[in-house]
Formats: structure tokens, C-alpha cells, sequence
């Protein structure tokens, strides 16, 4: 899974340019009644326990798809395959040996409708991890260490084409529907839950040291971060 997409140029779109200062897109908070219900999942990890809180309501599909894997216990036993100290720290997928688990046809892609609703790639968030392909979401996610802004969908607007909006950083005009809903850099990734216990863990865990670890050339932990399991608090 990869995130190379959303370094690149957004050019290749009919009527973009750049602007100079990022407009913030402003969502509402998630209310204290949302919080009171929110399924909980704890990570047991081989550095310390990671409490994760979902959010059905705003990400339904993406939720049942994490938690029907949790319940399977399909993360036990798998590993933080990729660290990256300044980004984020991403699992769920590989076995100790490096070997890929097999998972279960993707998930829709969800991320217009989670932003819509307040869930954004900040600090301590939880998203699904993907390849180029924004449907391609299956089982493996990673947590934000920092705020990734840019891995946030761009919520198009309505008309065809759509004359103008701004949105971090960049000014779109004149541009057809279509190019805008096709184009794969503006997916973004699915917020679908966060740390509620553990960022210390997860802090832990992006200081690693990294390297070379099976098919990952430079951001595999030299010491193995095994996920021994996760389990439904509620």
C-alpha cells in the first residue's frame, strides 16, 4: 500500500492552478454522544496496548468491514510493517515472515463522506491503507503520527464543469466533473476511527529504528512489532 499519489503534481487536470495560501476546510467536532457509543478495539501489541475507538456513523462500511477482520482475528499475530517517524505507522496486512495474509474484497472507498463529517488525517487518527487504486482498501490500515493534511479527500463541489474552489493550497476552475472525480490523487485516504488510549505506543513504535524487511527497502522495523491481538472491547 502506498501513498506516493499524493506527491505528485495535480497539472495533469484541465483548468488547475496553484494558489499560494491553503484554505482550511472547516468540519464539525464529533459530539460527546457519538464518543459514548463508539465501538473500541484494543491492539495488544508487542510494544504496549493501543485502544482504538471506530465511528459507524460516519465511516458505516469501513467500520464493519475493520471490525468483521478484528472479530475473524485476522490482525493477530500480524505485524507494523511500515514506520515512518514523520507520517505514520501501518499494519495489518503481513505476517512476521513477510508473508501478505490473504483479505477479503475491498471496502468502498469512504473518505468524502467521513470528511463531511469531521474526520480528518490528524494526529493519532485511523485510516485505511490502499494502493494507487482509491477501491483497493481491504485490510490493512495505519495510524497518523502527525496531522497529513494532504492525505485528505478534496470534497468536490457541485456543477459540471465545476468553475471554482480552493482547497489546501490549490485553485481549481472551469474543470469537468468527471476529471475531478476520476482523478485518483483526490480521493484521499478513510478516517474511520482514532487513539483513545496508547498514543504513547504508537510513539514508541514510530521511533523504531528502520530498514530493509522483506518487500519494504527502507521503512521496516528492524525489530519486529507484532500486533498479538486485537480484540472488541464493545
Amino acid at each position: 500500500m502506498i501513498f506516493n499519489a499524493f506527491r505528485r503534481t495535480f497539472s495533469q487536470l484541465a483548468g488547475t492552478s496553484i494558489a499560494l495560501s491553503a484554505i482550511l476546510l472547516v468540519a464539525p467536532a464529533a459530539s460527546a454522544q457519538t464518543s459514548a457509543v463508539a465501538p473500541k478495539v484494543k491492539l495488544a501489541t508487542s510494544m504496549g496496548d493501543i485502544v482504538i475507538e471506530v465511528y459507524p456513523d460516519k465511516a458505516p462500511k469501513t467500520v464493519e468491514n475493520f471490525l468483521q477482520y478484528v472479530k475473524d482475528k485476522h490482525y493477530d499475530g500480524t505485524i507494523f510493517h511500515r514506520v515512518i517517524p514523520t507520517f505514520m505507522i501501518q499494519g495489518g496486512g503481513f505476517q512476521p515472515s513477510y508473508v501478505e495474509k490473504k483479505s477479503r474484497p475491498p471496502v468502498p472507498h469512504e473518505g468524502r463522506e467521513a470528511l463531511a463529517k469531521g474526520l480528518k488525517n490528524t494526529r493519532g487518527t485511523l485510516a485505511m491503507a490502499r494502493t494507487n487504486d482509491p477501491q483497493s482498501a481491504s485490510a490493512q490500515f495505519f495510524i497518523n503520527t502527525v496531522d497529513n493534511a494532504f492525505l485528505d479527500p478534496t470534497p468536490i463541489p457541485e456543477g459540471d464543469p465545476v468553475k471554482k474552489f480552493e482547497y489546501q493550497g490549490r485553485t481549481y476552475e472551469n474543470v469537468p466533473r468527471a476529471n475531478l472525480l476520476g482523478a485518483a490523487q483526490l480521493w484521499g485516504y478513510t478516517v474511520f476511527g482514532k487513539v483513545v488510549e496508547g498514543m504513547d505506543v504508537v510513539d514508541k513504535i514510530k521511533a523504531t529504528p528502520t530498514g530493509p524487511g522483506g518487500p519494504f527497502p527502507t521503512d521496516a522495523p528492524k525489530t519486529i512489532v507484532t500486533i498479538n491481538s486485537a480484540t472488541l472491547l464493545k
